[in-house]
C-alpha cells in the first residue's frame, strides 16, 4: 500500500527533526564535558532529603527559604522524579501530591483537580503558574481550564505545589493551592537535552532544550516539543498532534536581572468522554458487551466531520479531530532590581493571546433501542405520518442496514450523543509588582513585601451543539430514525443523516474581566527557631459584557423543528465584587532535623466572567435588560473559606516525613446541575449553593534505608462532607425536601494513597521503580445515589544510563488494566443523578494499559 501524503509529510518532519537533534548533540558533545553534565542524573537514592531545596512558591521576600523553613504544606517535584513518572498531562503530574484528587482520564488537557476535599471541577480551587506567573488569570473559565493552555516538556525543570496556606495571598483564584512549573535557568556554560519518546499507541514525540551564555551577561535558552499519536482510546483518526517552542533571553547585571520569554503553543489533543459501562451479576463493573472499556471510545470516523444546520440556514463545520485545539502566543517579561537602601523591586508581566476550539462527542443519554422506539413522544410523531405503524433504526452509512433492536453489537443499546463545538478566544494581560525590604533590629528581622496585581482579559464565547443517534460500540456509527409501515417499508426519515435535533445548545457572548489586588506580607524571624508569617490581600473584580438572547426556530423538518439560535437581542451586565482575605502561620524548628508549623487562612474566590457570560441567554423578558435587574435566583456569590493546618516535619539521611492535619470549611460552593431531557431535547440547568466541611490528614514520606533501595509514600485520609445542602423540589406537583447534609462530597475519596518503591543497581546506572495507587470509593452526585467503587492502579518505570549523558527510560502505565471509574455522567445530573439504580450507565474509566520508551541525550 502506498503511503498517504500525510504519512509522507510526517515521515519527512520526523527525519528532519531527528537529523537536527543528532547534529546538535554530536557537535555540542565535542565541546562539552559530558561527565559533569550527567551528575544530575545520579540516583534518587543518592540524595536522601530535599529539605534544603529553595522554595519560591507561596512566599515573597528578599531572603531565600528552604523547604525545611516553610510554614505551609508544599511538595517539590524535581526533574529526576518527573522523568521517572513521565506524566502525560498537568493533572497526571499531580498524582504524587497528597491532598489532591486528580482526574486525568479526559486526555492530555481538560483534567480535574480537587484539593483538600473542595468539590470544584477543573482548576476552580487551584491556580496554575509558570515561573510564578499565572498561566491563565482564572484557570476555571467555562470550558477553558488552565491546563488546556499549558504543556509539560524539557524546558520545565521542576514543580512546586503549595496546598492551601499563603497561596491565596500571593495569587488570585488559588484558595486551595498553587501549582508552579519552574523553567530551566541557563547556566554559565552551554548545555542541552534531546529526547525521543515512542509509545505502543502510535506515539512519536521529540523534546529538546538548549541553553548557552552569549557574553556580556546575556544568556539564551531554546526548547520545546513536537508529538503525534493515535490516542490510547483510538478514535480512528489522529488523536493528538502538535507541540510548542519557546525562546528565552536573559541578562544579569550588577543590581538585577532581566528576562524575556516567548512561547508558541499549537496543539490538538483528544477529549475523552464517558463510555457505556454495566454492573454484571458478579458485582463487577465492566464495559457493555461489544465495547472495549480499556481502549474504546464512542468517537469515530462517523462523527469526525459534521455539517450541522443552524437556525439561519447556514452550516456549522464540526471536526472532532480538532479535539481541544489551542493556538497560543505567550510573552513574558521579568525584571528584578535592587533599588538601594535595602529595597528590591520584582516586576512580572505576561501577555497572551489564546485561540481555543473545543470539539467533542458528548454522551448525553444511554438507553436500549427498544425503550427508545417505544417512547410516547415518538409514537405521537408517527401518528402524524400516514400509514406509519412503527419505527426502525437504520445505519446512515450502512446501505439501509436495519439496527437489531434485540442484540445489535451484542448489546442492543443506543446513545444520544451531543456533537458540541465551543470557540473561546482570550486576550489577556497580567502584571504583578512587588516591593520588598528586610528590616533588622534587636536580633529579629522582618522581611516585608508590598504587592500590586492587575489582570485584564477579554473573552468571546460561542457554542453550537446538535444531538445524534449512535449505536454502542467502539467508534460508534450514526443511526437514522425511520418511520415504516406494516411491511417494514420506509415512509419518512425523522432524523437528518443521524442528527436527531439540530441546535440543542447555542450561545453567543463576549465579556471583559478586570481584577486589581493589593497585598502585604511579612516574614518575622522572632529568633533562631521561631518565625511568624502573615499576609493580607484585598481583591476586586469587575465583570462586564453582553450575552445574546436565544430563540427557537422551526425550519420544517423533525430534526430542525427546535433549533436554538440568536434573537438579535442582547443583555448587558456590569458587576463588581471585592473581598479581603488573610493568613497567619508560624514555623518552629526544633533542630535541623524536625519542626512544627501551623497556619490559619480565611480566604475567598470571587465570581468570574464565566458566572455571567452565558447567564442571560435564556432570558424571556420583554425588555432584555430586565433580566439583569430582576436576576435574583441563585446569583453568583463570593465563595468564602476557612482553611487550617498543623504539620510536623522530620528529616535525616535515611528518612523524611511531612504529616499535616488540615481543616477546610468551604462556603457557598456553586453547583450547576445540567440534566439532559430527550423529549424536550434540551439540558435543564439547576443552580444551587452549599457549604462543605473536610477534616483530614496528609502524609508525604521518603525512606532510604540502604543505597540500593528507597520508597516514597503519599497518603490522604479525610472526611469530606456537605453542610447546609437542603432544597425543595416539586415532584408531581408536590414539594419534596432533598436533604444531603452529611453526604460525601462528589468524586472525592475518603482514603487514597500512593506507594513508589525503587531499587538502584549497577552503580546506580539502572533504576527500577513501581508505583501503586489506591483510591477509595466516591460518588457521582451529592445525593450519593451513584457509587464509584474504589480501585487500584499499578505502573512501572525504569531508567538505564548507557554512558554519561545517554539514558534509556521505559514506562508501563496501568499494567493490570484497572477499570477504575473516575467520574459518572455529569450530563445525568450532579445533585441527584438520573443514573441512580441503573444497571447500565455512562462513566469514564482509566485509560488502558500502555507502554512507552524514551531515549535521552544530555550534553
Amino acid at each position: 500500500m502506498m503511503p498517504s501524503t500525510r504519512q509522507l509529510s510526517r515521515a519527512i518532519r520526523c527525519a528532519l527533526v531527528s537529523t537536527a537533534f543528532a547534529a546538535v548533540a554530536v557537535s555540542t558533545a565535542q565541546a562539552q564535558d559530558t561527565a559533569a553534565a550527567s551528575a544530575s542524573d545520579a540516583s534518587i537514592a543518592a540524595s536522601a532529603t530535599d529539605l534544603d531545596t529553595v522554595i519560591v512558591t507561596g512566599r515573597s521576600g528578599t531572603r531565600q527559604r528552604s523547604k525545611a523553613e516553610t510554614s505551609y504544606s508544599i511538595t517539590a517535584i524535581d526533574e529526576d522524579r518527573l522523568r521517572m513518572q513521565a506524566p502525560t498531562s498537568v493533572t497526571e503530574a499531580m498524582k504524587s501530591v497528597p491532598g489532591f484528587w486528580v482526574e486525568a482520564t479526559g486526555g492530555e488537557a481538560s483534567g480535574n483537580i480537587r484539593a483538600r476535599g473542595i468539590p470544584v471541577d477543573g482548576f476552580g480551587s487551584v491556580t496554575l503558574l509558570e515561573d510564578g506567573i499565572p498561566v491563565q488569570h482564572d484557570p476555571a473559565l467555562g470550558f477553558l481550564n488552565g491546563d488546556q493552555a499549558f504543556r509539560l516538556d524539557e524546558t520545565i525543570e521542576r514543580i512546586e505545589v503549595v496546598r492551601g496556606g499563603p497561596s491565596s495571598v500571593f495569587y488570585s483564584n488559588a484558595p486551595a493551592g498553587a501549582i508552579n512549573f519552574i523553567p530551566r535557568v541557563v547556566g554559565d556554560s552551554a548545555e542541552g537535552v534531546v529526547k525521543y519518546t515512542a509509545g505502543d499507541y502510535g506515539l512519536s514525540r521529540y523534546d529538546f532544550f538548549f541553553g548557552t551564555p552569549l557574553g556580556a551577561g546575556w544568556k539564551l535558552g531554546l526548547g520545546g516539543f513536537y508529538r503525534f499519536d493515535d490516542g490510547i482510546r483510538d478514535p480512528g483518526f489522529q488523536a493528538n498532534d502538535g507541540g510548542q517552542y519557546r525562546v528565552n533571553l536573559s541578562k544579569e547585571f550588577e543590581r538585577g536581572r532581566f528576562a524575556f520569554d516567548y512561547k508558541r503553543l499549537d496543539d490538538n489533543v483528544a477529549l475523552y468522554l464517558g463510555i457505556p459501562m454495566r454492573t454484571y451479576a458478579d458485582g463487577k463493573i465492566r464495559g457493555v458487551p461489544g465495547f472495549d472499556d480499556h481502549y474504546g471510545t464512542l468517537a469515530g470516523p462517523d462523527t469526525r466531520y459534521a455539517s450541522m444546520l443552524q437556525g439561519d440556514r447556514s452550516r456549522y463545520a464540526f471536526d472532532n479531530a480538532r479535539g481541544t485545539e489551542v493556538k497560543r502566543d505567550q510573552y513574558t517579561v521579568k525584571f528584578d532590581y535592587e533599588l538601594g537602601a535595602g529595597f528590591k523591586l520584582a516586576q512580572s508581566l505576561r501577555y497572551d493571546r489564546t485561540e481555543t476550539q473545543r470539539n467533542g462527542v458528548f454522551p448525553l443519554q444511554l438507553l436500549s433501542a427498544s425503550k427508545f422506539l417505544s417512547d410516547p413522544a415518538l409514537k405521537k410523531q408517527l401518528a402524524a405520518i400516514p400509514g406509519a405503524t412503527g419505527a426502525q433504526l437504520r445505519y446512515v452509512n450502512g446501505a439501509g442496514q436495519v439496527f437489531d433492536v434485540a442484540n445489535q453489537n451484542g448489546n442492543g443499546l443506543v446513545t444520544v450523543g451531543g456533537l458540541r463545538g465551543v470557540t473561546m478566544p482570550v486576550d489577556e494581560l497580567i502584571s504583578d509588582t512587588r516591593l520588598m525590604r528586610r528590616f533588622d533590629f534587636g536580633g529579629q528581622s522582618h522581611d516585608v513585601t508590598f504587592g500590586y496585581y492587575y489582570a485584564r482579559f477579554d473573552q468571546d464565547f460561542d457554542r453550537y451543539s446538535s444531538t445524534t443517534l449512535l449505536d454502542v460500540r467502539d467508534n460508534a456509527r450514526l443511526l437514522d430514525l425511520v418511520a415504516v409501515d406494516a411491511a417494514g417499508r420506509s415512509l419518512a426519515t425523522l432524523t437528518d443523516h443521524g442528527f436527531y435535533r439540530y441546535g440543542y445548545e447555542w450561545e453567543n457572548a463576549s465579556g471583559r474581566s478586570t481584577t486589581q489586588a493589593v497585598y502585604l506580607s511579612d516574614e518575622w524571624q522572632v529568633n533562631e527557631k521561631l518565625r511568624i508569617d502573615a499576609g493580607v490581600r484585598w481583591e476586586k473584580v469587575n465583570a462586564k459584557g453582553w450575552t445574546e438572547i436565544r430563540k427557537q426556530v422551526n425550519l420544517g423538518t423533525p430534526a430542525s423543528s427546535q433549533i436554538l439560535t440568536g434573537s438579535g437581542r442582547f443583555v448587558n451586565y456590569d458587576r463588581d465584587y471585592d473581598k479581603l482575605g488573610w493568613t497567619v502561620g508560624a514555623n518552629w524548628q526544633f533542630d535541623k532535623y524536625s519542626g512544627l508549623f501551623a497556619r490559619w487562612t480565611p480566604t475567598f474566590r470571587l465570581p468570574n466572567l464565566s458566572s455571567f457570560i452565558t447567564r442571560y441567554s435564556n432570558c424571556t423578558q420583554a425588555a432584555a435588560q430586565d433580566c439583569v435587574s430582576k436576576d435574583t435566583a441563585a446569583q453568583p456569590v463570593i465563595q468564602t473559606m476557612q482553611l487550617g493546618e498543623v504539620g510536623y516535619k522530620f528529616s535525616n539521611e535515611t528518612f523524611d516525613v511531612f504529616a499535616t492535619l488540615f481543616y477546610t470549611k468551604y462556603e457557598n460552593v456553586g453547583f450547576s446541575n445540567a440534566v439532559f431531557d430527550l423529549n424536550a431535547g434540551t439540558s435543564t440547568v439547576q443552580q444551587g449553593y452549599a457549604d462543605t466541611k473536610t477534616t483530614g490528614l496528609e502524609l508525604e514520606a521518603s525512606w532510604f534505608p540502604v543505597r540500593w533501595f528507597d520508597m516514597q509514600l503519599t497518603a490522604t485520609v479525610q472526611d469530606p462532607q456537605y453542610k447546609g445542602l437542603r432544597y425543595t423540589e416539586i415532584v408531581n406537583g408536590a414539594p419534596v425536601l432533598r436533604d444531603f447534609v452529611g453526604n460525601q462530597l462528589i468524586r472525592v475519596p475518603k482514603n487514597s494513597f500512593r506507594i513508589v518503591p525503587g531499587i538502584n543497581l549497577l552503580d546506580d546506572r539502572l533504576r527500577l521503580q513501581l508505583a501503586y495507587e489506591y483510591q477509595g470509593e466516591r460518588f457521582v452526585d451529592t445525593a450519593n445515589s451513584v457509587r464509584l467503587p474504589s480501585y487500584n492502579v499499578l505502573s512501572a518505570s525504569a531508567r538505564y544510563e548507557f554512558t554519561p549523558g545517554l539514558t534509556l527510560f521505559l514506562y508501563g502505565d496501568n499494567l493490570t488494566n484497572s477499570r477504575g471509574l473516575t467520574e459518572g455522567n455529569p450530563r445525568a445530573g450532579e445533585l441527584q443523578s438520573a443514573d441512580a439504580g441503573a444497571n447500565t450507565f455512562i462513566a469514564r474509566p482509566l485509560l488502558g494499559r500502555a507502554f512507552r520508551a524514551a531515549l535521552m541525550y544530555r550534553f
